[in-house]
């Protein structure tokens, strides 16, 4: 009976050490920082909060369709100092991290979560969430690459990426008409090409893309999708896409995306 009471205990104990470590690495550690709380959107939280998502764990991750995929996740100011070690050794081999919103915000843990992630031998790259009614496409895109987003041919860093998503402040299309929004994207991925010799990525899900950009077409050819969707399959994609490069596929217990393809592939994308 005494060494049975004293195994349960030390179980529980051990489970309780597990709960607490679990919650460390994926609870928003820098929920308490002032201009994180106030202006920090991470990447997925307003199509989440509009089309629902998934905040429960997964027992396996889905079958993505194709031959082969990398697995990676997606990190903001919510996150705070990220332990990369662990996600390295969860099978993580890209990440991708907020640098930027609008015209005003900086990511204040971006050093640590993007040298961080480089550091631990993850190919990385930044993001930025857009916010069309705030400000030109031209001019986020400028304070995008002057704080974080820009790229270099290191075999290590992946093109920036465009955060478009639904408004967390308003309007679902910020008060933009199709052609206004399509328009205001052109500006923001010709900026940056201007700048980085890249494409952007753009990250949207099919619903928000068909309401606010509709089929314009001169995006597809060049620049390269990431797709939101919280399901066991990638479904629709956007108009003039027959391909995703990435997929966020949960959100749980931090955001989860894979990479269509092999790792010398995601490699030739970081390379340009």
């Amino acid at each position: 009976m005494t060494s049975f009471f004293k195994t349960s205990r030390f179980g529980a104990a051990l489970a309780a050490i597990a709960a607490l470590t679990l919650a460390t690495l994926t609870a928003p550690a820098a929920a308490s920082d002032p201009a994180v709380l106030a202006q920090d959107h991470p990447m997925g939280s307003q199509i989440r909060k509009h089309e629902g998502g998934d905040r429960n764990a997964r027992k396996a991750p889905p079958e993505p369709g194709v031959e082969a995929t990398v697995a990676g996740i997606d990190v903001s100011g919510w996150q705070g100092n990220v332990d990369w070690a662990y996600w390295w050794n969860q099978g993580k081999r890209f990440a991708y991290v907020k640098a930027t919103e609008g015209t005003g915000y900086r990511n204040p843990y971006f050093a640590q979560q993007y040298n961080g992630s480089y550091a631990v031998g993850m190919i990385r790259g930044a993001y930025h969430f857009a916010l069309p009614d705030r400000s030109s496409g031209a001019a986020q895109a400028t304070f995008f690459v002057n704080n974080g987003g820009g790229w270099s041919r290191d075999g290590k860093t992946l093109p920036g990426v465009a955060d478009l998503e639904y408004n967390p402040y308003g309007a679902t299309c910020y008060g933009l008409s199709q052609a206004q929004m399509a328009n205001w994207i052109s500006d923001f991925s010709a900026t940056y090409r201007a700048r980085t010799g890249r494409d952007p990525v753009f990250y949207t899900s099919t619903s928000w893309w068909s309401q606010c950009v509709g089929t314009a077409r001169q995006f597809a050819h060049s620049n390269p999708l990431w797709v939101a969707r919280y399901s066991s399959t990638v479904g629709a994609l956007p108009h003039n896409w027959s391909v995703w490069t990435f997929w966020q596929w949960t959100s749980s217990p931090i955001d989860q995306n894979h990479f269509n393809g092999a790792y010398d592939r995601l490699q030739v994308l970081a390379n340009g």
